[in-house]
């Protein structure tokens, strides 16, 4: 699995566990529901950190707790 792989389906098990919706996480991220969206399609090969971190400030997480997730271990990592 790829790191844009891990986050999209971290960003979807984090949804599902907060129960909101895309629209409702971009809206308390202060981000736009198509950078959101971009991220879970797998658009964006290369996320910023500042984009996860605004998330995590969005559902009142740390970073750690975020990245804190089994979809992060033995990810394909191309160099």
């Amino acid at each position: 699995m790829t790191i844009s792989d891990a986050i999209s389906k971290r960003i979807l098990n984090l949804c599902k566990d907060y129960n909101i919706s895309i629209n409702r996480l971009a809206t308390i991220s202060y981000l736009t529901q198509s950078t959101v969206q971009s991220l879970i399609n797998g658009d964006s090969a290369n996320p910023k950190l500042l984009t996860i971190s605004r998330i995590c400030y969005g559902l009142n997480i740390s970073l750690s707790d975020f990245f804190n997730d089994d979809l992060f271990n033995n990810l394909d990592i191309k160099i």
